[in-house]
C-alpha cells in the first residue's frame, strides 16, 4: 500500500528481489548514486524502462557546466544561476552545486567520461544562454551526454552491479510505519524476468527523468513519461514548481503536425555565434536583452514565440551559415546529420527552429540530500525539485545537478545506514538469487485504484497540454485543459469495473502516468497568476514579486485530486519526512494563503 492509498491497477508481484538500495533510471543520476552507493558496500539494483544507455542523458547536446575554466569562479556561476531562476532559486541548494559541480566533473573524468580538449591538453569549453563566461565542458563537439552514458554505463557493467532492463515501475512499497520498501515492476517481456515483480529495499532513488512527453512536441525521448514523479505522487510524496516547464528555443521545426521527440539544435551552437532571424534575416533578439542570443532561454523562447506571432509565422531561423563546413563537421556533427536527415543543410540555409517542451525545472521536492517528503525515498536528475532551478533552469546545469545530488544521496544512505541497517552489512551486489514473491497482502480498505486510462487517449492528453499549457499560458487556456483533463479522468473512472476499465500494461499504465503529472502541472499553472522563469501568463504578464516571489507545493488527497499550497516566502520550504494533508479544507472560510487550495 501507499503512503496515499492510490496505486495503479496491476497484477500482484510475482517475483522479488531482495537488495539494500534500488535506484530507478539510468541517466547520469541514477547510474552515478548506483555507483556511489555500490561502492560504499551496497547491494544495489538498477531498474530502467529501457536500456542502459536509453535516458535523457545521451541526447545531452550541449555540455555540462562548472566553474573549471581560469577565472571563473562558483560565486559567478552561482550568480548567473540565480538570475536563470527568477528569484525562486534555493541559494544554498545552488551553492551547493556550483561549489561540489567542479570536483564532481573531475570525477566523473576519472570514471571514464573524455571531454573535448586543447592540444594542451586543457578542457575546452564554451558559453550558452545566461552564462557570462565559458565553462560548458562538452564532448564529441555536440555529443556530450552520449560520451557521458557510454562512461558510466561502462563503469556499471565493469562494476558488475545488478540492473533490470525494459522494466517500468509501477509503485512504490511500504512498510507498516510509512517507511519505503521497495518498489514494484513490469518486466517488458525481455531479460531474466517477465511480468509484474517487486525490489524489496529500505532505500529507493528516484531518477526517472523528464515528463517531456506530456506535451505533443518535446526534445525528450518516448520513455520520458512522468512516471517518477507520478509514483511519488501516488505515495504521498510532495511535489513543487511543476508549473515551470522549460521550452526549448532552439528545436529543429518539422511542421505544424509533428509530434513525439524532435531533433534538438543545441544553444552551443548559438553559443559559437549563431544568430537568430525572422524570414526577412532581421536579428530580432538584438535589444531584447544584454546578451541577445544567449539570453536565458525563457526569454529567449518568448520573444521567438511573440515574433512568430506578430508575423503570423510558424517557425523562425536560426543562421550559422558563417560557420563553414568545417566548424559543422567537426563541432557539430550530430545535429549537422540530423539537420541534413530531413532535408536541411545548415552549411549552406538558415535552420527553421520553434520553442518545444524540454527540461522540467520543477520534480520531487528534496532536500540537499536528496530526500523526499516519504522517508527512504530519495529523487535526483529531472524527477527531483532540489531548488537548484528556480524558475527556469540555466543551461548545461542539469547534467551537474544529476551528478552532484546523486553523489550526496549516496552518501547520506552510506551514512545513516537506510539501506545497510535493514540488509545488515555489506554484501556481493551480484550474488542475490530473485526469491519468489511473498504471498500478496489484500488491500486495506483505505487502498485507492487510479483508474486506468486507455492507450488512446494519449495524443489527445498531449494536444491538450501543448494548446493550452505550452509556451503561452493564460486563465482561458488552463482552464480549458483543466476541464479536458478532467473530461478523460472522469471517463476513465465511469469505466471502471470488470471488462470495462483499460487493460493494465505498459502503455496504460504510461497514459495513466501522464494524465497524472498534466492534471498536476496545470493546477499549479493555473495556480500561479504572474509570468516568471518560464511560466508565461499572457493575462498576467508581469512578474509579481509581492504575491508570487513563492513556490506552489502539491500532494495528491486520497479522493485522487491535486491540491496547491503556496509556501508563505520565497525560501524553498523545509523536506520533513512524514504524512502529507490527507483532505482539502472543507471550512466555509477562506483558508490561509499557504493552505491548500482547489485547483
Amino acid at each position: 500500500m501507499t503512503g496515499t492509498g492510490i496505486r495503479l491497477t496491476a497484477p500482484a508481484p510475482g517475483w522479488a528481489i531482495d537488495a539494500d538500495v534500488v535506484v530507478v533510471g539510468s541517466g547520469v543520476a541514477g547510474l552515478t548514486a548506483a555507483l556511489r552507493c555500490t561502492a560504499a558496500g551496497l547491494r544495489t539494483v538498477v531498474v530502467t524502462k529501457a536500456r542502459l544507455d536509453d535516458g535523457s542523458t545521451r541526447w545531452a547536446q550541449g555540455g555540462i557546466a562548472a566553474a573549471l575554466g581560469e577565472g571563473d569562479t562558483p560565486e559567478q556561476h552561482l550568480a548567473d544561476t540565480l538570475v536563470a531562476g527568477a528569484g525562486l532559486c534555493d541559494e544554498e541548494a545552488v551553492r551547493t552545486l556550483v561549489t561540489e559541480g567542479p570536483a564532481a566533473v573531475r570525477r566523473l573524468i576519472a570514471t571514464g567520461a573524455h571531454f573535448d580538449t586543447s592540444a594542451s591538453g586543457e578542457l575546452q569549453l564554451t558559453r550558452e544562454g545566461g552564462h557570462h563566461r565559458r565553462r560548458i565542458a562538452h564532448a564529441g563537439g555536440d555529443a556530450t551526454g552520449a560520451e557521458i552514458s557510454r562512461a558510466l554505463v561502462e563503469a556499471v557493467r565493469d562494476a558488475a552491479l545488478r540492473t533490470v532492463e525494459n522494466a517500468l515501475v509501477l509503485d512504490l512499497l511500504t512498510d507498516e510505519h510509512g517507511r519505503t520498501s521497495g518498489v514494484t515492476l513490469h518486466v517488458m517481456g525481455e531479460g531474466q524476468h517477465d511480468g509484474v515483480g517487486a525490489v524489496h529495499a529500505p532505500a529507493v532513488i528516484l531518477a526517472t527523468g523528464g515528463m517531456g512527453q506530456v506535451f505533443s512536441a518535446t526534445t525528450n525521448p518516448a520513455v520520458s513519461t512522468g512516471d517518477g514523479v507520478a509514483l511519488a505522487l501516488r505515495a504521498g510524496a510532495e511535489v513543487s514548481d511543476l508549473e515551470f516547464v522549460q521550452f526549448h528555443p532552439t528545436v529543429l521545426f518539422l511542421g505544424t503536425g509533428a509530434e513525439g521527440q524532435q531533433p534538438l539544435v543545441s544553444e552551443a551552437v548559438r553559443g559559437e555565434g549563431a544568430h537568430l532571424v525572422d524570414a526577412d534575416g532581421v536579428r530580432f533578439m538584438l535589444g531584447q536583452h544584454e546578451l541577445a542570443e544567449l539570453a536565458p532561454r525563457d526569454i529567449v523562447a518568448k520573444a521567438i514565440t511573440r515574433r512568430m506571432r506578430e508575423q503570423g509565422a510558424e517557425h523562425m531561423y536560426l543562421d550559422a551559415r558563417h560557420f563553414g563546413a568545417a566548424m559543422w563537421e567537426t563541432r557539430f556533427p550530430t545535429i549537422l546529420a540530423a539537420c541534413r536527415a530531413h532535408g536541411i543543410d545548415p552549411v549552406t540555409q538558415p535552420v527553421p527552429v520553434a520553442p518545444a517542451a524540454h527540461y522540467a525545472s520543477g520534480g520531487v521536492r528534496t532536500d540537499l540530500r536528496g530526500r523526499t517528503t516519504v522517508p527512504g525515498l530519495y529523487a535526483c536528475g529531472e524527477v527531483a525539485c532540489t531548488g537548484v532551478h528556480g524558475a527556469n533552469r540555466l543551461a548545461s546545469n542539469s547534467l551537474l545537478e544529476g551528478l552532484v545530488f546523486a553523489e550526496r544521496i549516496a552518501a547520506d544512505i552510506a551514512a545513516g545506514g537506510t539501506a545497510g541497517a535493514a540488509a545488515g552489512g555489506t554484501a556481493d551486489s551480484t550474488a542475490d538469487e530473485t526469491d519468489p514473491a511473498p504471498p500478496p497482502v489484500e488491500p486495506s480498505a483505505t487502498t485507492v485504484l487510479l483508474p486506468l486510462i486507455a492507450p488512446e487517449a494519449r495524443a489527445g492528453i498531449q494536444r491538450i497540454m501543448s494548446s493550452g499549457a505550452g509556451v503561452l499560458r493564460s486563465a482561458r487556456s488552463l482552464g480549458t485543459a483543466a476541464a479536458a483533463l478532467e473530461a478523460v479522468y472522469e471517463q476513465a473512472q465511469d469505466h471502471e469495473g470488470p471488462g470495462k476499465a483499460a487493460v493494465p500494461g505498459v502503455e496504460s499504465w504510461e497514459t495513466s502516468n501522464l494524465l497524472c503529472v498534466a492534471r498536476v502541472l496545470v493546477a499549479a499553472a493555473l495556480e500561479r497568476e504572474e509570468t516568471r522563469g518560464c511560466h508565461w501568463r499572457e493575462d498576467h504578464p508581469e512578474r509579481d514579486d509581492a504575491n508570487w516571489a513563492r513556490h506552489l507545493v502539491i500532494s495528491l488527497t486520497p479522493d485522487r485530486r491535486p491540491v496547491p499550497r503556496r509556501t508563505a516566502t520565497a525560501a524553498f520550504p523545509p523536506v520533513t519526512p512524514g504524512p502529507v494533508a490527507t483532505a482539502a479544507p472543507t471550512s466555509a472560510t477562506p483558508p490561509p494563503a499557504d493552505a491548500p487550495r482547489e485547483p
